[in-house]
Formats: structure tokens, sequence, C-alpha cells
């Protein structure tokens, strides 16, 4: 079997940003929520989708606030979007689908125990990670795992990453600590890039295995004196933003593998939710019911 394990804040914040917009009679925008319903219908009817699990950032904070005060926070969504929140998960449910809901953790970090605990099940054949985040591609370490962005229907697999980065998933954590990663609030090691980080983590995988004199650097890189000295200056932040940046394995999902497959909407549940969102078309597009 296949199995799809999909970012759902990312398709709400894609829908909000790329769907018609809708206001309900009762005054909620719900035009992200019915956004989410149709790509998820169309994965589900006409990419082959049989076994899938959606995540949600229910709480937009996580664990890794209470480690680093800069980290992303739910302060500056709009209104229209965040109130949302609530509404999709119960839609994807009402669709059918395994729906985490991440409070303490993130969606990210559901996505990554689902991988890692997916793939080591021998009755599945791929495990889909369905985002385009950078950091998802740590989980790419197993051939069964591979990362899909949906929207430019690009797959990336352990070779394509390092084709693309230059490093593997091991580094990936380490990567993102140097260069940063301003969608998360992690600000990166000054003076680092993206060429700079691929060149010297292609050579040395770690940040602890990074040399503090950059004369004795096996690989040529512009400005590495300076470079090594930025780090040295900011090692503890770096190994701080490594940690904010690697993606928990061991969030307590219940589910096996079998447990995703997807029998159709409930019919009832997605009947009051055409009614909430207003389509009436929803029920009759589904098609399948259990």
């Amino acid at each position: 079997m296949k199995v799809h394990l999909v970012d759902g804040t990312y398709e709400l914040f894609r829908a909000h940003f790329g769907a018609p917009p809708h206001r309900t009679n009762a005054g909620q925008e719900v035009g992200a929520t019915r956004g989410v319903l149709r790509t998820m219908h169309h994965l589900l009817t006409n990419q082959g989708a049989t076994h899938v699990a959606i995540a949600f950032d229910t709480v937009i904070e996580s664990f890794r606030n209470e480690l680093f005060a800069g980290y992303k926070t739910g302060d500056g969504i709009e209104p229209a979007l965040k109130s949302q929140f609530p509404i999709v998960e119960r839609a994807c449910e009402a669709l059918g689908l395994v729906v985490w809901r991440m409070i303490e953790f993130e969606a990210d970090d559901a996505l990554a125990t689902g991988a890692a605990r997916f793939a080591a099940d021998p009755e599945v054949e791929q495990v889909v990670l369905c985002s385009p985040d950078k950091d998802l591609g740590q989980c790419l370490g197993d051939p069964k795992v591979v990362r899909l962005d949906r929207m430019r229907n690009l797959v990336l697999d352990e070779m394509g990453l390092r084709e693309k980065l230059g490093i593997g998933p091991r580094s990936v954590p380490d990567w993102l600590a140097l260069v940063g990663d301003t969608a998360d609030g992690i600000p990166g090691v000054p003076r680092w890039g993206e060429k700079s980080a691929s060149a010297v983590l292609g050579a040395y995988e770690k940040l602890e295995a990074i040399p503090g004199d950059a004369r004795a650097w096996k690989v040529k890189v512009r400005g590495a004196e300076a470079l090594a000295a930025s780090l040295a200056e900011h090692r503890g932040d770096a190994l701080l933003y490594r940690t904010l940046a690697t993606l928990r394995i061991d969030v307590p999902l219940t589910e096996r593998a079998t447990d995703l497959a997807w029998r159709g909407a409930d019919r009832d549940a997605l009947s009051r939710m055409a009614e909430e969102l207003e389509d009436p078309s929803l029920v009759e597009r589904m098609g399948r019911f259990r």
C-alpha cells in the first residue's frame, strides 16, 4: 500500500490565498475550508490515494516556543484564516480522513512520526509526505519516503535532495540552523547562506564536525574565515536552532498504516458540513460513502 501524509496547515494556508473566498450568511469565512475539501477530494478520487492522514497545527505554538522566544506564533494570522482551523479539521473528518490535531507538537512532527512508523511496515510500499516544507527533507533517509509538492507536482527523494542542496537528510536540521527558516522564526547564523552551508555540511554533515579553524576545512568556501568566526561566536545559538529544526518522531499517534484506509465520507457529517459551508454540491460531488 502507499500512504499519503498531508500537511493540512499548509493546505489551509494555500487555499486561503488561492481559493475563492466565501463568507456565509452567518458571517463566517469558509473559502479556504472549501478549497481544502476540493483538493483532498482530488487527491482521493483523481490521484488514487488510498491510505491518508492529514495533520493540522490546531495550536500554532508548540513545545519549541518554550525553547526559543522568537519561534513562530499565531500572531499576525488573518482572523478570517485563523477562524477556519477548527472548521477544516471537522470538514476533513467528515470527508472520512484520519485527522491528527497537533497541540504540543507540530503538524510536521506528526508527518515525520508517521513516515518513520509506516516506512517500517513491510506492507507499506511508499510514504508520500504531501508538503513542500524544506524541513521534511530530513525524513528522506528511508528509500520508502518521498516528499511531494502537490502544487508543482514535484517529487523529492534522497537523491534529489542531495542534487538540490548538496547534503543528505541527516544534515537538513544543521543546514536550517545555519541558513535560518523565516517561516518558523529561526534566524540562522550571520554570514551563512545556502551555498556556504551546503558546501560545508556536504563535507562534514553535522555542525560539531566542522573544524573551528577555516584553514583546516577540506572544502573551499568564499569568506571561510568570516564564516568560521561567526559560527564560533554563535555556536550555542546554532545548536539551539538545530534542535528547533529537528522534527520529532515520537508523537503519540495511535494509528497503524491499515487504519488510514479511506473508505468514503461520512454522509451525515458531510451533509452537515455542506450546510455549514453553504456548498450544497459537496455531497453530490463525493460519490463514495462508508
